[in-house]
């Protein structure tokens, strides 16, 4: 298959797995991500993610959703159970922290 869909979640439907501690990564840069994140996310740079080797279901987050779809498909080349969360923190109305890295 050429074209594989991508896994997508919206933020309401992740926000209601919150209670499970679902694996979260975003990301964005930094400076973003402590500016405000979803409780629990992990802080993992687009241009790291490459590097980054997800255990279990993860699912990921950007700003507006184009970098986590692009971090999904990296991700997805490397077998791994990963879901883009559509829409990003633009579409967030859960709960957030700033956060330490």
């Amino acid at each position: 298959m050429l074209f594989k869909k991508i896994p997508t979640i919206s933020t309401k439907e992740l926000e209601r797995k919150l209670m499970d501690k679902p694996q979260i990564i975003d990301v964005r840069e930094p400076h973003e991500f402590r500016g405000g994140h979803i409780p629990g996310a992990k802080n993992v740079p687009l241009r790291k993610v490459e590097s980054f080797t997800p255990k279990g279901k993860t699912y990921v987050v950007c700003q507006s959703g184009m970098r986590s779809k692009k971090a999904t498909k990296m991700l997805l080349k490397k077998d791994a159970d990963v879901v883009n969360v559509r829409g990003g923190m633009m579409a967030w109305s859960g709960s957030t922290r700033g956060g330490k890295l």
